[in-house]
């Protein structure tokens, strides 16, 4: 066939090419007249024509590509002419298609710029047909003809420039925007590809390429987040655990979307964001989500090390230039040499990072800097990873510490011995420490790498010597530490330091000493490890520390040990989790092995004790740790051993702090973990818990504004949870807590409404159940009806009744009180919540109906009887009932007031608050006489869970023979926390109770010295309540100054709340309102930015984060600036004002050259803080939308985009309100949640479409909304096909409104960057209709989007007048591109694929 197609060919071809010998010999003084031409032409393609005609399709390619190899062989330019000639007519006459043929024709072998004559012709004949190719087609062509261009070398012969130059006649018209042969997006990516930023185009297309790229810059900043460089997280806050701050985590770049010329700054390395994250304590997690790293995959990041190393310099640096730096006490560097010890030993334990290369690239950067100060701290980095990891790794890898030994410790002499009664010498002893670690590895490899003691480190080495060989090691110095670090990996000489200090912890066999309850003993140490010894362990000893306790706990589980756990031992365990670089061995042995052994072994006490822990002193514990503890908590709620009064009471207190302290980013991230079973992390009985649940879930998604733009929970991740909850507890919620809801929490609670039982039938049945018990005389009969499974949970309103006509529990029908203690044995700890629950319903009934005066007073005493003198209910457990009902009007109202009545007129309880506040503080970390006040407490105010007081009534009285778990650290202040907590919120959502709020927290405010989270606590009650709160100005100001005011004693002043807040803010009448001035909250935002700036010495006095409530000093700033300005008496739209004046007005202390740090500072700011605040940045918008500036084009026609470009407005002193709008937006939208930034579809199409009918105008639009499309499809996909649609509503107004329109191309670039990168062809419906109506110049533009053809375009009308470069003049109008059947694809393939159709 093939043969047989050439000769056929050659036939046609040959004969029309052939010429006479006269002609040859007269070469060139012989010419075919035009007619001749003509007629040679029409012959040869009808004889063609016939043989087309009989090609199969799949011919059709080979036989083109013959005709160009037949024609690029002939010699002659009249010949390759007049063949060129014949394929134009062929195309022309639609026989032959376009593309095939300029395919054929560039990707020919022959076609060489050597060739010049050859060359010209073919890219003449290309610009000829190239206008009939598909835009795809001219898409791969343009590809084409640029790399046939990159084959010129840089320096030809003048003569053949002007040939060479017709190929650049045709990439000038494939990029000619009136042509529109392609979507410039298509050409522009083409380019990019080729030529990436900063490397010049060919020399032959001139500044062509540049002029086009330089086109596109518009687009680019239209997609750009003004000043994003400069915007930095708060690590640990909720928006950092979005993708705004996602990097490539091999160049450090941001992931830019599409091909485009962006500003230089966005293509560097965000090596400072990188930095800035790294800094932060506690940022690990956030640097991993960053650089996308897997712990799972061990990958080195050699950007990440090298951040690491630069941050040690740093350190390095800080130490050299600290004014009271001494190596002996350390300086606020010090924080940063703890925390950077942390964060490497991470990275490198997972491989991020390599340990020889960071080694060796620190020498690197320190040899010849004379940087020494701060050497011992390094080589204590070293130590810790070095002594932990040194066995299992070779030799070699640990050798290039040797080379920074000899440049940093240049001394000749020996170093002399450090104080060893100072903690710091533990650092100036590292180096020894890691020679003997070295040496000790060279001697057990048999390794020929054994390096003799440095001369300057043998004084060190003989004092560790000469201390191993005094048995008798005291802890009044830092001698053991040295020991354990410098030996941990010679167990010989490891045992003895060691065995130390656990005996010092364990207590020696004999000792015995009482804890808190009946029967309780421990083994007799009481004073822990402090946290300097701690602190002055290397991270292996430390292993080695937990290691040892954590088996001993377990081994004393399996022996069912009737001694309890020595409190030194407890406490110093708790002290040890918070090391986050053990955390293998630390609280993830904790959660996923101790607690399943002890469990596993029914060791009570000891699963008493670690939940203790876990209450009182664990701190910055990980949220899927937390879930996780939450979940064995509801499991072993379940198991009949655990319904004993005191466990079963330590499982829900302990449950109910973990559901209450779970932060709001915490919430959707750890419960859509359980989706495919929520029932483990519920209560299948509390309804108290779930409740809890079910608050912490309303409060979550109201601060995340996780529901914003809904009215519906269906397809959530709450929906599962809350019906499960609704199936094991159902229940209802009181409105005036209902109305405090978002929404769709709101609409599924009125869907599923339960019916409750009448007050009245309670009344019945109480009435009926109390006339049994009187009538019954047989003991066993009572207790046996009574505690029947299944009866009506009304024991106590029975028991209630008895006090109320009788006064004493014994002498009802003339009995003791035995059967009702044994009733209560009977029903259990589990089952009697339920009848806590029906009491706390009865009472109110009670007190509703009750007479009032002496009756109450009566009733209020009896109450109080049953919980402090009979003990047969705690206090925390009925007041969290109480609080957690759902009374309405008048009824809730009584409840509340018997709240207030329980715990505030009897002494009992404001007794035992006052003394614990006023005998102890809150940092247990720094106490090591915590025992003895915790024991004097409980001997003065013991706890009584066993119904001891109501045994002691029978006659004669009952012995006390229940054995009690030991109590380390709890007490009923402490348990009630919490249930705190809830009770002020139900106060807050009832405007009648206020006053009673206020003298709750007068008496009772002092217990949140003892609070884990009090300013978040603050924050959530201010930020959750803001709408209830607004008119109660003093309510509000009460509250914060309750909370704040019982830290004063604990924490340095200006931890907290401003000094100006504090003397005009706190002490504001209601007849003279304090309204703050600018100067202000200028200084409230500047506080933040020098904080988030590393100020040294910072606004905030330094502290130790490790027990911190925050992790680090921007997410502590950041919540008391919120707490401090909603506490405020302005309302939340003035507050929102005034910040964003902040930085819109001209501030004398705001400086010029910091600007976008302030605009940083203020995004985060107004976006942590209730919707009021931030919304009033909408009406801004609008207000500039309205100015002259964008409504009249005159005054800046041509410059838009120069306008709009706020860091080079800035720089040249010649900014606008309406950049610095525009900046000021983008700082705040990309600090926002998505559920933030979803009010954006809905802001574009109601406000501020109505208003848009300049291009300026919608350039605007554009620059606003542009940059955060890319958040918008990874995380709300249907806001940004919203926001798609109404970009071309807008882009039609201003059509029909404006008679030119100047920046046609730019919209449209735009437009295209839309389709190829986010929409595909998912909005293509809608979009077309309304490309149809648009002025034809535009409809030109946009056809590739409605697959029109140009005719459809451009016949509608005449082009309207317009810019040079957008006048829609165009050479082949008549050719037509390719049918709507054409499948949209994006413009390159190894960019992101666009979203698929649909």
């Amino acid at each position: 066939m093939a043969l047989s197609m050439e000769t056929q060919l050659q036939s046609i071809f040959e004969d029309v090419v052939k010429t006479e010998m006269i002609e040859e010999a007269f070469a060139g003084m012989f010419m075919d007249t035009p007619e001749d031409e003509r007629t040679k032409l029409i012959s040869c393609l009808g004889a063609f024509r016939q043989y087309w005609g009989t090609l199969p399709q799949e011919s059709h390619d080979q036989c083109v590509q013959w005709i160009v190899r037949f024609t690029h062989s002939q010699h002659s330019p009249k010949r390759i002419s007049f063949l060129y000639d014949c394929l134009a007519m062929a195309v022309e006459t639609s026989l032959l298609p376009p593309r095939m043929v300029c395919v054929a024709l560039i990707s020919s072998d022959s076609l060489e710029w050597e060739r010049s004559q050859l060359w010209a012709l073919t890219f003449k004949l290309i610009r000829k047909i190239i206008g009939g190719v598909d835009y795809k087609g001219v898409r791969d062509l343009l590809k084409a003809v640029l790399d046939k261009i990159q084959s010129i070398p840089t320096t030809v012969s003048s003569a053949v420039v002007q040939q060479l130059l017709v190929a650049r006649e045709v990439v000038e018209y494939i990029l000619d925007r009136n042509a529109c042969l392609l979507p410039a997006y298509f050409a522009i990516t083409e380019i990019r590809k080729l030529y990436p930023e900063g490397q010049l185009s060919h020399w032959l297309l001139g500044s062509l390429i540049s002029d086009f790229v330089d086109s596109f810059r518009p687009t680019s900043r239209i997609n750009s987040i003004c000043g994003r460089c400069s915007l930095l997280p708060v690590v640990n806050n909720s928006g950092a655990i979005c993708n705004s701050w996602k990097l490539d985590p091999n160049t450090l770049r941001f992931p830019l979307r599409g091909m485009l010329p962006y500003d230089k700054d966005l293509f560097e390395p965000q090596t400072g964001l990188l930095r800035y994250v790294l800094e932060q304590p506690y940022s690990r997690e956030m640097v991993c989500n960053m650089l996308g790293l897997n712990k799972q995959h061990k990958q080195r990041c050699p950007v990440l090390e090298e951040q690491l190393v630069d941050l040690v310099v740093y350190a390095m640096e800080r130490s050299e230039t600290e004014e009271h730096f001494d190596a002996d006490v350390g300086g606020t560097s010090q924080l940063l040499w703890q925390h950077l010890s942390s964060q490497l030993i991470f990275f490198v334990l997972f491989q991020f990072a390599s340990f020889p290369h960071m080694v060796l690239s620190l020498h690197q950067k320190l040899a010849g800097r004379g940087l020494i100060k701060g050497r011992d701290h390094l080589m204590w980095v070293l130590l810790q990873f070095i002594s932990g990891s040194i066995q299992k790794n070779a030799l070699a890898d640990f050798l290039p510490v040797m080379k920074l030994f000899d440049l940093l410790y240049p001394e000749k002499e020996c170093i002399p011995v450090p104080d060893i009664n100072k903690p710091q010498s533990t650092h100036s002893f590292a180096m020894t420490c890691i020679w003997i670690h070295l040496n000790r590895k060279a001697q057990n490899d048999n390794s020929k790498l054994q390096i003799p003691i440095p001369h300057s480190l043998k004084l060190h080495h003989e004092f560790l010597q000469q201390s191993l060989r005094n048995k008798s090691l005291g802890m009044l110095d830092y001698k053991i530490a040295l020991l354990c670090n410098a030996y941990s990996t010679n167990s010989e000489c490891f045992t003895l330091p060691m065995g130390v200090l656990v005996e010092t912890i364990y207590g020696n066999g004999s000792m015995r000493i009482n804890l808190p309850g009946t029967n309780c003993t421990a083994s007799g140490s009481v004073s822990p490890l402090p946290m300097n010894l701690l602190d002055s362990l290397t991270v292996h000893a430390k292993m080695s520390l937990i290691h040892s306790i954590a088996t001993r706990v377990i081994k004393l589980a399996h022996a069912k040990s009737s001694i309890a756990l020595a409190p030194a031992l407890v406490e110093t365990y708790s002290r040890l989790l918070v090391y986050m670089e053990i955390e293998s061995l630390g609280i993830k042995g904790f959660i996923s092995q101790l607690l399943p052994n002890v469990f596993k072994s029914h060791a009570w006490g000891i699963l008493h004790t670690l939940l203790e822990m876990f209450s009182y002193r664990m701190h910055h514990i990980q949220p899927h740790y937390r879930v996780q503890l939450l979940s064995h908590l509801h499991s072993l709620a379940a198991v009949p051993q655990t319904n004993q009064n005191q466990l079963h009471l330590c499982v829900e207190s302990t449950a109910l702090r973990l559901i209450t302290a779970l932060g709001s980013s915490e919430v959707q991230p750890q419960f859509t973990r359980f989706l495919n079973d929520p029932k483990t992390v519920l209560s299948a009985e509390s309804e108290e818990l779930n409740r809890a649940l079910i608050l912490t879930l309303a409060r979550a998604t109201h601060i995340t504004d996780f529901f914003t733009g809904s009215d519906s929970i269906q397809g959530t991740w709450c929906k599962d949870i809350l019906q499960t909850i609704m199936t094991f507890t159902p229940h209802n919620w009181a409105s005036h807590t209902l109305s405090c809801f978002p929404a769709p929490l709101q609409a599924f609670f009125k869907q599923n409404n339960v019916p409750q039982e009448s007050r009245f039938n309670l009344k019945k049945n109480v009435e009926e159940e109390y006339r049994k018990w009187k009538s019954m005389s047989n003991e066993n009969d009572i207790i046996t009806h009574f505690s029947l499974q299944g009866s009506p949970p009304l024991f106590l309103c029975l028991l209630w009744k008895m006090l109320l006509e009788t006064d004493h529990i014994n002498q009802i029908g003339f009995r003791d009180g035995k059967p009702q203690l044994k009733v209560l044995e009977r029903i259990g700890a589990r089952a009697l919540v339920a009848h806590v629950r029906t009491f706390a319903d009865f009472l109110v009934y009670e007190f509703s109906t009750s007479a009032g005066g002496q009756q109450l007073n009566k009733c209020i005493e009896i109450l109080n009887d049953m919980v402090w003198k009979y003990n047969i209910v705690t206090l925390d457990r009925l007041i969290l009932c109480l609080a957690m009902r759902s009374h309405e009007g008048n009824e809730a109202q009584v409840c509340y007031f018997i709240i207030q009545l329980l715990l505030l007129k009897p002494n009992d309880f404001r007794n035992r608050v006052n003394d614990f506040v006023k005998e102890n503080a809150p940092e247990h970390w720094l106490q090591n006489d915590w025992h003895s006040k915790h024991m004097s407490y409980h001997k003065k105010y013991p706890e009584k869970l066993y119904f001891e007081g109501l045994a002691d009534q029978v006659n004669p009285p009952m012995q006390h023979t229940s054995q009690y778990l030991p109590i380390y650290f709890g007490n009923v202040c402490l348990r009630f926390l919490p249930v705190f907590d809830i009770v002020i919120h139900r106060f807050l959502e009832l405007i009648p109770v206020s006053k009673s709020l206020e003298t709750l927290l007068d008496h009772l405010g002092g217990l949140y010295k003892f609070h884990d989270r009090p300013v978040t606590y603050l924050y959530n009650t201010l930020h959750y309540y803001e709408r209830h709160l607004r008119e109660r100005t003093s309510l509000k100001r009460k509250l914060v100054h309750a909370i704040m005011s019982s830290l004063k004693d604990n924490r340095t002043p200006g931890w907290c709340l401003s000094e100006t807040y504090i003397k005009f803010g706190m002490s504001a009448r209601e007849d003279n309102v304090w309204i703050p001035d600018d100067t202000y909250y200028c200084k409230l935002i500047g506080r933040l930015v020098d904080t988030m700036a590393g100020k040294s010495p910072g606004p905030f006095p330094n502290c130790d984060w490790r027990f911190n409530e925050f992790p680090n000093p921007a997410a502590h700033a950041l919540h008391v600036t919120c707490v401090e300005l909603m506490a405020l008496t302005v309302p939340g739209k003035d507050v929102g004002n005034a910040l964003l004046n902040v930085v819109l007005r001209s501030q004398p202390l705001v400086p010029r050259e910091n600007i976008t740090a302030w605009m940083n500072a203020i995004g985060l700011v107004i976006t942590a803080l209730p919707e009021p605040y931030w919304i009033v940045l909408h009406d801004r918008i609008v207000s500039v939308m309205g100015s002259p500036t964008l409504t009249t084009e005159t005054a800046w026609a041509g410059c838009p985009f120069a306008l709009l470009d706020f860091t080079a407005c800035h720089q040249s002193y010649s900014e606008m309100n309406c950049s610095y709008v525009l900046a000021l937006a983008h700082a705040v939208w990309h600090h926002s949640s998505i559920g933030q930034l979803s009010l954006i579809p809905k802001f574009l199409s109601e406000t501020l479409k109505p208003v848009v009918q300049t291009e300026f105008q919608l350039l605007y639009v554009y620059h606003l909304v542009g940059p955060f499309l890319q958040r918008f499809q990874q995380e709300r996909t249907r806001c940004m096909l919203e926001i798609g649609v109404a970009f071309y509503e807008m882009l039609q107004a201003v059509d029909q409104h404006s008679q030119h329109l100047h920046f046609m191309d730019p919209i449209c670039d735009f437009l295209y960057h839309i389709k190829y990168m986010y929409t595909g062809d998912s909005v293509k419906e809608q979009v077309e209709k309304i490309i149809m109506t648009l002025r034809p110049a535009m409809k030109l533009r946009l056809r590739f989007i409605t697959h029109s053809s140009k005719i459809e375009t451009s016949s509608a009308a005449p082009p309207s007048s317009s810019s040079s470069s957008s006048t829609t003049t165009t050479s082949s109008a008549s050719a037509q591109p390719p049918t709507s059947s054409i499948s949209v694809s994006s413009p390159s393939s190894t960019q992101h694929t666009p979203m698929s159709v649909g």
